[in-house]
Parts: C-alpha cells; structure tokens; sequence
C-alpha cells in the first residue's frame, strides 16, 4: 500500500486517471480519449464521447474502476519510435493521441514516447496509455475507498473553444478514506456557500444576457459592499501616503504597444475601435499605462519618490465565454490599483509595506492561511514570453527574494509565472472551508518605466529611471467579494452587511418606536431596515435569517416601557436583552471599529 508521501499521492492519482480512462473505454467502447492529468485533489480525464453522459453514469463508472482496482494490475512501460506511436493510434483512431505525438515531435524534437500498458491478472494487455511514467506497482495499492467519481465537466480540446467539446470526468483521491471524507465535506460546504447561489439569494448582483456575459450588475445591496470595500481601500491608502488618480476607460491602442501590453495581452483585449480619421482606441484592460502617463507629465526629481499613484480603475478584459465564472472570472473588473514609483535604495521598504498591507488586510478579513508566491522567469523564454534582460531578472528577482526573506515571509518560488516585465508575488489565500484562491497580486517592473521615458533627477543631478512596484492588495471587487461571500457563507461583519439591523415590532402599536429606533441609527449611519408588524414575527425572523442580516432588533411592550431592545445575532442564534443607547454605541463602535466579532454579548 503506498506511503502518504507526495511521490506517492502522486503516482496513486496518476493510476487512477489510467484506471479511469479504462473503465470508460469498457463501458463505452469507441470513446476518443485525450489527457488525463493527476491534479491536487485527485486526477480527471477528457474523452470525446460518441453520444453525452450523465451524472447518472458517475456510479458505473466507479464500480468499473474498482473492477478493475481488485484485478491487481500492473504498468508496463514501452518505448516505441515517433513513427510507431503514431502508427499504433492511428490503427485504433485514437486522433488525438496522434496529434500529442506530432505535437512533442514538433515541440520537443523527440524520437521515441513512452507507452504505459495495464497487465491483467493473466498477462493479457488491458488498457494503453500515452504517458511519462509515475505509477503505483499494482492497481491494488489504491485504497478502494480513498477515491470518488466526483463530477462532470465541459472542456475544449487544447482549451481551444473552436475545436472539439469534451466531456471531462473528475475523480478525487487522497491517500485515506479520512482525507477523502473531509475532502468530499468540504466540497459539499463550498456549494452552500458558492457565490453565484448566495450572490442571487441575498440579491447582490446580477448578470444579463442584454448587457452580455462576464459583464456583472452590481444591485443596491451588493453595491454597497463594494463601496465598502473601496471606502476602505482609500482609508488605509491615505494612511500609506497614496496620491488618488483617476483615468479614462479607453486609450490609442500605441499606448499599449509602448508599454508592451498589446503584444504580450492582446488575446485578452476586446478589439480596437475603429473611428474614422482617428487611430485605433482600445479598451483599458489594466491601468499602469495610464498611470505611467500621468507619472510623465511632469518633470520628477528623487525628492517626489517614492511616489505612489492608486485607483480603483475600471478595467476590460475578453475572456473565452467558457472561462467565465460567477465573479471570479470577468470581462468588467474594477482594480484596487496603485502603482509605486521609486529608486531601488527604497526598494526593500516600499515592497515590504505592500507586504504589511496584504497582511492588515487579511486580518480584517478573517484570513488565517495565506502564502505569497514568488512568480519568477525562464531563462529560455526571453524574448518571447519575458523581456530580454536576462541580468536585470536575475538582480530583481534577488531583490524580492532577499526582502521577503528579511521580512520573514510565508512565500515559495514557483517558476515560470512572472510577468512579462518583472518578477510577481501572487497571494493565495485559504477560506474558512479551507478553499484556496487567488487574490492578490504585487509585482515589480524593471522594464517599462525606461521603455516609455519615464525619468527622474537624482540628487546628483543625473537622469534615472525609476523602478516600479504594481500592486492591487484587494485584488478587484468581484473577485474579492466572491471570496467573501464563499468566505463567510453570507453572513458578512457587520461593517460590511448590506442591511446592519433589521428592526421587528411584535405588533402594530409597537411601530411607532420601532421607527424611531430606525432614525436614530440611520443618523449614525448604521445601514437599517423595518419589518412591519403586517407579517407573523416568526415569518420576519425568518426573513430575516435568510438574508443574513446581523442583527434582529425585536420590540415590544416590554422593551419598550424598559427602554431595552431584544437582539437576536443570525450568525450565532443567540438572543439578549441590551439597554436601548447601549446598543446603538455597540453598533457604532463595532462598525467604526470594522470588528468581526460583536461586543454587544450575543
């Protein structure tokens, strides 16, 4: 039985995809078969079915797999030439293992593949399999009970939405039916609390096929929310001595040639505009263009540096109608944006106070679990994905590297992921179920500053470029309120709930207080709403309840002959008797305070 190590998982997951891909092929023989790669919670497969699956299919394909588990299979690695391969696939119009082939013989220039063949308990040749390697020694080392047919999926060929449509099948696996249990739990409470379902139930926002796809409507309540967000943004950027920008949403698309954008991001720009006797307009897909313009508009000396221009830009994006997903995946995002114009003596002290924000942030926002992923070049894609200054990557990235380090950073180097004119640090973040997202971002630019002439006067008097730090802490409200809602199951902080209190009068005469109630908060600003007596009080609680308001300030003859509320906390279901001013300086204070945890003692 294997280990639990990461070699180990890995090679349990990589067999199942094999084990996966036969089960499908016995039950419906004829089926093309494409990639099946082990991924972090178990492996899936994309197959080219002759006639469409169902969710109903799901079981009998897991009884097949441990068929074929309990037979006891082993993996016999071949090594055939290019040619033989292809011919091998071809012979059982297996297409686009074919093109695999032709694709690593173009690509890679290789001579030979590797094969991978399952052999049955009587020698006999059960499945084959296009692969590198990295098996368990017999189907029998997987746990019959540590993996799960999980789901089906669409998915292009090549992630091409003009080839073929596949039908992607899911497993997850771990190395214990422990793990996979909390796994499958986990996965479970992620779709009570997916944003698309609480986003529409507690009316926040909305998408319209009018307007078009990956374009979000932000509804009265979720603006709210979002203004929230960017009200703190800008508190916490005056704090750190951020100048406030504002730029247009289109620009000529030289603009982008300069700085490189539309050579390394034009796929992901919606077309130019044409207009006539005029050049080509683009819409704005990120804003540092802009602010470089703006740093250039007047002569800057190392006295204005670091200078730190931030935004919350509206930005456009044309993503593939198959990527678009909810809020975490938009062609209409607003950035909170900023970018940070310095020497590289301020450096070390700039990148580090973008470090602290992030993690202020995460404080605010109940973040436990966070890592900062240091996205660095290849070498052998200058040029071509990455700028051709093989010394500066090499000094900025030991910039980054030695900061974090000194600042004792949770991070780690992944390679291959930076941006094209610098080094990045992407921030993953775990939620309270312990699902992992990508949120923010702060990278370091050593190469478009110089490109478009952006300049400064040192204290020497000679001309320098400045380097340049982009950063977006909050990454862009839909992302960021997408986590959120996810994060705390809708059930905001009360600074952040788009209806604070609910105010519920047991009966008609109770009205007129509960009313004045309302005004005096809403003159503190507390965001409040009154449930007339004309519905049951339990139908109201329950109202309530089911949009998540925070609190639900119940008054009646008592309450108010005592000059008391009853508060009822939706998130704790706990109910109390608190003197009327009392409750009110509470909210205040907890809403000043942007606290997560009441102190009203419910």
């Amino acid at each position: 039985m294997p280990t639990t190590s990461e070699d180990s998982l890995h090679h349990l997951r990589h067999s199942l995809a094999h084990v996966l891909a036969q089960a499908v092929t016995n039950l419906w023989p004829g089926t093309l078969v494409t990639i099946g790669p082990p991924i972090d919670t178990g492996c899936y497969y994309d197959f080219l079915f002759a006639e469409p699956i169902t969710d109903s299919d799901l079981p009998k394909i897991e009884k097949e797999m441990k068929k074929i588990i309990y037979q006891g299979q082993t993996f016999r690695c071949d090594e055939l030439k290019v040619a033989d391969a292809k011919k091998f696939w071809r012979k059982l119009k297996q297409k686009f293992k074919v093109e695999l082939i032709e694709d690593l013989e173009k690509n890679e220039k290789v001579k030979t593949v590797t094969h991978y063949t399952n052999i049955g308990p009587k020698g006999d040749n059960t499945f084959v399999d296009l692969c590198r390697g990295g098996h368990v020694e017999t189907t029998k080392d997987i746990p019959a009970d540590c993996f799960k047919v999980t789901t089906l999926a669409g998915a292009y060929w090549r992630g091409d939405e003009k080839r073929e449509q596949l039908t992607r099948i899911y497993v997850a696996a771990f190395a214990s039916k422990a793990e996979l249990d909390a796994h499958l739990k986990m996965v479970e409470e992620a779709k009570k609390r997916d944003h698309r379902k609480l986003g529409k139930e507690l009316d926040l926002f909305a998408f319209s096929d009018m307007v078009g796809p990956g374009l979000p409507l932000w509804t009265p309540r979720g603006t709210i929310i979002v203004d929230q967000i960017e009200a703190l943004g800008k508190e916490m950027e005056e704090k750190g001595g951020y100048l406030r920008v504002r730029t247009p949403h289109i620009a000529k698309g030289k603009l982008y040639a300069q700085t490189g954008h539309l050579a390394h991001y034009k796929t992901s720009m919606f077309p130019p505009m044409k207009l006539d006797g005029e050049e080509e307009y683009y819409l704005k897909p990120m804003n540092c263009p802009h602010h470089h313009q703006i740093f250039a508009s007047s002569a800057r000396s190392y006295r204005d540096l670091p200078m730190r221009l931030a935004e919350y830009g509206h930005c456009y994006r044309y993503e593939d109608s198959g990527a678009l997903f909810g809020l975490m995946r938009v062609r209409s995002l607003c950035m909170n944006d900023a970018h940070i114009y310095l020497t590289e003596e301020q450096f070390e002290q700039e990148f580090n106070a973008v470090i602290d924000l992030y993690i202020e942030y995460f404080r605010i926002f109940d973040i436990g679990k966070y890592v900062m992923r240091l996205s660095l070049h290849d070498p052998k894609e200058l040029g071509k994905k990455y700028v051709n200054e093989p010394k500066l990557w090499v000094k900025t990235e030991e910039m980054v590297r030695k900061a974090m380090q000194k600042k004792n950073v949770n991070y780690v180097e992944v390679p291959d992921e930076a941006a094209f004119y610098g080094p990045k640090i992407d921030v993953q973040i775990w939620s309270a179920i312990g699902r992992e997202f990508t949120l923010a971002t702060n990278q370091v630019d050593f190469d478009v500053p110089g490109k478009v002439g952006l300049k400064y006067i040192d204290k020497d008097g000679v001309e320098k470029v400045p380097l340049c730090i982009h950063r977006a802490p909050l990454s862009t409200h839909e992302r960021l309120v997408g986590f959120l809602i996810e994060h705390f199951a809708g059930l905001f902080p009360l600074w952040l709930a788009p209806v604070q209190v609910n105010i519920l009068p047991v009966a008609a005469p109770h009205e007129e207080a509960a009313a004045t109630l309302a005004a005096d908060l809403k003159k503190r600003g507390v965001r409040v709403e009154v449930l007339p007596s004309s519905d049951s009080l339990g139908k109201r609680i329950r109202d309530g309840e089911m949009m998540k308001v925070p609190y639900l300030v119940v008054l009646g003859d008592r309450e108010i002959a005592e000059k008391t509320v009853t508060v009822r906390n939706v998130k704790t279901k706990k109910q109390v008797g608190v003197a009327r001013d009392a409750f009110i300086d509470s909210v205040i204070t907890d809403i000043d305070k942007r606290l997560l945890h009441s102190t009203i003692g419910v």
